[in-house]
């Protein structure tokens, strides 16, 4: 544990009457899990059971340390935000709710403005996606091109809805307004590859491809 997340849980500890920095981690986990607010005040470690209370610590330790890197690799600058946010969806392949208030504390960056700029930009997501992330351009040169057949097309090979992942975590299926390739269109991009106007046994073969 870094001396930062030492202080951190110290000043806790002190400041909402924990007995141990134990209990001040599991609160913090119960709330970031969203079972209570974020004041870390509800005592929630009663009734976990240790191995329980291991594994939860364990990993919000690495996903601090993890951030941590990043974060010390900007040289915890707030104006390197986005591009901070962009490396911690790089290495989680999406915006964890624990690692953004780890970085909220490690920045002084409200939890709110950081929840503004994921929201507000297409790149982040702040649920789960999966290893591959399939776009379809709707942008109205696609559009007239036949970008809904091919979005149609994607999603009943994937069998699921644009904004939604595969049970299998294999695949995230989102529409965006443009991708700046309108005289490819209709396009579909896999894992950052343009693809102009597959067939269905081309969008197969593609998807299939996709370990």
């Amino acid at each position: 544990m870094t001396e930062a997340q030492e202080e951190l849980l110290s000043e806790l500890r002190e400041t909402h009457g924990y007995k141990t920095q134990t209990e001040v981690v599991m609160d913090a986990l119960e709330s970031l899990a969203g079972r209570s607010s974020a004041s870390f005040g509800s005592k929630l470690s009663h009734g976990v059971e240790p191995h329980e209370r291991e594994e939860v610590m364990r990993k919000v330790i690495a996903t601090a340390s993890k951030v941590d890197e990043i974060i010390d690799k900007h040289g915890k600058n707030d104006s390197q935000l986005i591009q901070i946010l962009l490396e911690i969806q790089r290495e989680y392949n999406w915006l964890p709710k624990e690692a953004l208030l780890w970085l909220s504390e490690r920045l002084g960056v409200s939890i709110n403005r950081i929840y503004q700029i994921a929201t507000f930009y297409k790149a982040f997501s702040l649920v789960p996606r999966g290893r591959h992330l399939v776009r379809v351009c709707m942008g109205t040169a696609c559009h007239v091109r036949g970008s809904m057949t091919l979005s149609d097309r994607a999603s009943q090979l994937l069998n699921i809805d644009p904004g939604e992942t595969t049970k299998d975590m294999r695949f995230s299926f989102e529409t965006v307004n443009c991708l700046g390739c309108c005289a490819l269109g209709p396009v579909i991009v896999i894992d950052g590859e343009y693809h102009s106007k597959p067939s269905t046994p081309e969008l197969e073969k593609l998807l299939n491809e996709c370990a």
